[in-house]
């Protein structure tokens, strides 16, 4: 059996022999890279697609435009299925927070652009996963990079709590569908904690009058409260490695 590896400059398939295989929405940078070079690290097949696909296992994809997106999505899932593995992860991590600020002074534009990369492409992206490899015979997981604000009602940021919300919720009603299969996948939902990335540079450059806890966010960055991205990434794959709970919400804090 042959293992392929997508290259971002050509749709031309590369032999690769790993077994295990670990696809990654939003590696290009932060988290999402940091889990990328651990999963290479530990031998595993990576790619990762985002929309400015730097890395040589990356593939370019918007998900700022989903019905593009679906393109290079199957595509690039259509060719991975050809092959079996040993296990088989997906990482949902894409994520915007903003625009931050009440609802009621958001863009129709940024309220749009918010959903369609974390609402819509990420649901295509995880469906289309799971219609990919649902016949694969090997351990197969499935990890929703969610949020406190998923919990938590925060002032400005309505829009990434009702998508980091919702996206829970589908992850939970995809497990108990997966339940029935023969072949399931096992999908949970991760809380990273606060992580040191570009996020959270972003969320402190906001307003008073649209984030009135900006205060509180400067100091978490002044004192060091703000965990590596190695670290976190470290945790979720320890979540991934760990007997899981189908539909679960895990904190990476309880592994640390």
């Amino acid at each position: 059996m042959n293992f392929f590896t997508l290259h971002p400059s050509s749709s031309i398939l590369l032999y690769n022999p790993t077994m295990k295989l670990a696809i990654i929405s939003g590696g290009s940078k932060g988290l999402g890279l940091a889990l990328c070079q651990q999963y290479l690290a530990n031998g595993y097949r990576v790619v990762e697609l985002s929309r400015s696909a730097p890395h040589p296992f990356s593939v370019q994809c918007d998900f700022a435009q989903p019905q593009a997106a679906l393109l290079p999505i199957q595509a690039t899932f259509a060719e991975l299925s050809r092959a079996d593995y040993d296990e088989i992860v997906i990482i949902n991590n894409a994520a915007l927070l903003g625009p931050i600020g009440p609802s009621s002074r958001k863009a129709p534009a940024d309220v749009i652009a918010h959903l369609n990369v974390n609402v819509t492409s990420a649901i295509l992206f995880l469906g289309q996963a799971i219609n990919a490899f649902q016949t694969h015979t090997c351990p197969k997981s499935i990890a929703n990079i969610s949020s406190g604000a998923a919990i938590k009602n925060i002032f400005g940021w309505s829009l990434y709590c009702a998508s980091k919300a919702g996206l829970e919720h589908y992850i939970r009603t995809v497990a108990i569908e997966q339940a029935e299969q023969a072949q399931p996948f096992t999908a949970i939902n991760i809380d990273p904690d606060i992580i040191d990335t570009d996020m959270q540079a972003g969320i402190r450059q906001a307003s008073r009058d649209d984030f009135p806890a900006l205060d509180r966010f400067i100091m978490r960055k002044d004192i060091g409260l703000l965990r590596p991205p190695a670290q976190v990434a470290a945790a979720i794959i320890r979540i991934l490695n760990s007997p899981m709970s189908n539909g679960a919400r895990y904190d990476i804090t309880d592994f640390v």
